[in-house]
């Protein structure tokens, strides 16, 4: 039973690296970009929901959609203001600018909030659980967040799949020049996008600020494991980035079982051992 009851949280902790991955695995699918500040962005939006709460003296959930539109209008201002006009024909230049911004958003965040790890609150749903099996209970707080992480893969593959601006947004990462000439606008595409980014964002971002601690340099962890959960499922894939985090969460428990200090170490080995036996991914996309 003690088998089940890692490999249980192990799968639920994958939903939250999912989450994690989501609009890093939407920046880099459809505007090519390799946004290393992502993992910063994460916990921008994670200080933006502690400053909220505490000066409106409300809980996380009521001001959630605050924080949903303030995370909406970054990704508008970010795109429009500085994405934008950085050139996407060499890789290594968006890259090189979200470096930048990945730095100036760490020394603006220590010098606002200092270097003390943080946590928001969600009351006594961060402790209620469920008995799903004789001995096995599960926490109800990380079934909501596997539950978002299903519901927003989900959503985002019907909008991309099943609608107009889907359609549009498919053209433009598969050839800008060619849907410019079809008459889409693609500066406003990418606006759109860089604002569904962000509102993954920011719920990833909320999330892992009531399941643990945050501080201004938390944002590389994110970061590397977002990467790795992508890398594992498959590049596109958005399904194949929950099953990389579902797969990093289980090694990370199973880690965890064996020694503390072996917890994020497994993951990273797991990763290394699947990139070794499937560079590709598990499900890349070409594989339909």
């Amino acid at each position: 039973m003690e088998l089940v009851n890692t490999i249980s949280q192990g799968v639920l902790l994958g939903g939250l690296f999912a989450l994690y991955a989501l609009g890093l695995s939407l920046v880099f699918g459809v505007m090519r970009i390799v946004n290393i500040a992502h993992g910063d962005l994460i916990v921008v939006l994670a200080y933006i929901g502690l400053t909220v709460t505490e000066f409106l003296g409300v809980s996380v959930i009521v001001a959630a959609p605050l924080i949903l539109v303030v995370a909406g209008g970054l990704g508008w201002v970010l795109q429009r203001g500085l994405f934008e006009f950085v050139p996407r024909h060499d890789p290594l230049i968006p890259l090189l600018v979200a470096f930048g911004l990945s730095i100036i958003l760490q020394n603006l965040l220590l010098m606002g909030y200092g270097a003390d790890p943080q946590k928001l609150s969600l009351g006594r749903l961060e402790q209620a659980s469920v008995e799903i099996l004789p001995n096995l209970h599960i926490g109800v707080f990380s079934l909501i967040i596997f539950g978002l992480a299903v519901a927003m893969i989900g959503g985002l593959q019907l909008m991309i799949y099943r609608t107009g601006f889907g359609r549009a947004l498919r053209a433009v990462s598969d050839n800008e020049a060619n849907a410019a000439m079809l008459g889409l606008d693609t500066r406003a595409i990418f606006r759109k996008a860089f604002v569904i980014v962000m509102l993954t964002v920011a719920v990833a971002a909320l999330l892992m600020a009531i399941r643990g601690n945050f501080d201004p340099a938390s944002g590389s962890t994110r970061l590397l494991t977002a990467f790795e959960a992508i890398v594992i499922g498959g590049l596109g894939s958005m399904w194949g980035t929950l099953a990389g985090g579902v797969i990093i969460g289980i090694a990370q428990m199973v880690g965890a079982q064996i020694d503390a200090s072996w917890q994020v170490l497994a993951g990273h080995l797991v990763f290394l051992v699947l990139l070794f036996l499937r560079p590709s991914g598990l499900f890349p996309k070409n594989d339909g």
